[in-house]
């Protein structure tokens, strides 16, 4: 493992969880391995081939979400849905070749028995929700499989709302009706709401109906860098005072530097504003992004944990951001 001894033994302590990863759907268009360690030769290995199992473990992590993506098209496209299922069946293809080494894990128990076992856990988030196609009844179906949070906005406007940037955003417009039903059901099944993408009136929307924590799964934030796919402080605060967490982004165009202080920089705007409970790992890590150097791969993650303590980050706080914060939306949804 990477990272210095009292870094890995944080690890060990906290093995960590990110929020946001799309690997999924490279397994599904061209059956990468999740059990595979891959060295993947560039170009391709700067937007994709960044998670495994083998690496996983490397990193000290303990669970990853796996963002499942369809294409954000036009409102009321078919078969987005079968996509979304496709990528979940990928997954249990994988976890049914070697159970012992990974579990689809819903609950905060669950995640802290894989912990016990020496397991990985997965879990999974949808990134958009024109992959409901207009169906409510989708989602009920999505979380009967184990999908545990939804994004509403991905890179084009739907049924629920609209985008931060992308085909049919609207600054002026928040929550659709149907958007507001879909918030309902999502509380109802105790799906976490995922804020990132959604456009700002939307977000603030969503924040003001929220009886459980939602999350923004990955995002910059502006009190950093400046960049329409960064969230501001009053939206920090938002999700914050309704119990959710931030994952910051490893994507250096959305960092505004390159390297590992410039994800301390973010996750340390999060702590100043609203302090240690807010922020999280959101890597994005296979989701055509080139991630920041020293981040390319889960093994990187002690040295981002070497990072913060040089930063002066106490060894609590950093328990929080790898893992406590999510396990603690976990157990409120």
């Amino acid at each position: 493992m990477l990272g210095s001894p009292e870094a890995q033994a944080i690890h060990a302590e906290y093995p960590a969880i990110d929020l946001h990863a799309d690997t999924l759907m490279w397994s599904r268009w061209f059956g990468y391995d999740l059990h595979r360690s891959h060295e993947p030769p560039l170009p391709c290995g700067a937007w994709a081939g960044h998670v495994d199992l083998p690496r996983m473990r490397e990193g000290g992590m303990g669970a990853q979400f796996f963002g499942l993506v369809s294409l954000p098209v036009v409102r009321g496209t078919r078969g987005l849905a079968r996509v979304i299922h496709e990528q979940i069946d990928e997954l249990d293809a994988a976890i049914a070749r070697h159970p012992a080494a990974m579990r689809l894990v819903r609950k905060a128990a669950e995640v802290e028995a894989c912990r016990a076992a020496g397991t990985l856990g997965a879990l999974l988030g949808i990134e958009g929700a024109h992959s409901l196609e207009g169906n409510l009844d989708n989602l009920d179906t999505f979380a009967a499989r184990g999908v545990r949070y939804l994004g509403f906005l991905h890179f084009s406007a739907n049924e629920a709302g609209f985008p931060a940037y992308g085909r049919g955003r609207s600054d002026e417009q928040g929550l659709t009706p149907w958007g507001r039903q879909l918030f309902e059901r999502c509380e109802h099944l105790g799906v976490i709401v995922d804020l990132a993408h959604i456009n700002r009136r939307g977000f603030m929307e969503a924040c003001a109906m929220a009886t459980r924590p939602p999350i923004v799964s990955h995002t910059g934030v502006l009190g950093a860098f400046e960049h329409w796919r960064n969230i501001d402080d009053t939206q920090l605060r938002a999700v914050a005072d309704r119990g959710g967490c931030i994952g910051v982004i490893f994507a250096p165009r959305f960092l505004g530097a390159h390297g590992i202080d410039a994800v301390v920089h973010h996750m340390k705007h999060i702590l100043d504003v609203v302090g240690e409970d807010g922020p999280a790992l959101g890597s994005d890590w296979d989701g055509m992004i080139l991630p920041t150097r020293g981040l390319a791969d889960p093994r990187g993650l002690p040295l981002l944990t070497d990072a913060l303590l040089a930063a002066g980050v106490s060894e609590h706080t950093i328990g929080k951001i790898l893992r406590g914060n999510v396990m603690r939306v976990l157990e409120a949804a």
